[in-house]
């Protein structure tokens, strides 16, 4: 099994983690591109605190994002 060093996902049960198959993070972002969302690591890359039934629509990143500038 593959996974990639940098990855700071914690959602270790989900089928599209890094560490459940061979296609690193392809599966995750092909998912997440499908659904309008931005994976859950670019959120933790940021600090900004997620859960698996967090939002993860790109206006919510964009807000993070600017919250975080404000501070």
């Amino acid at each position: 099994m593959s996974c990639i060093a940098f990855c700071t996902c914690v959602y270790y049960d989900c089928s599209f983690h890094p560490q459940k198959h061979n296609n690193e993070c392809t599966s995750c972002i092909e998912k997440n591109l499908e659904r309008h969302e931005i994976p859950a690591c670019f959120f933790n890359k940021i600090g900004a605190e997620t859960d698996i039934k967090s939002d993860y629509s790109f206006y919510k990143f964009a807000k993070k994002v600017m919250d975080c500038e404000k501070e």
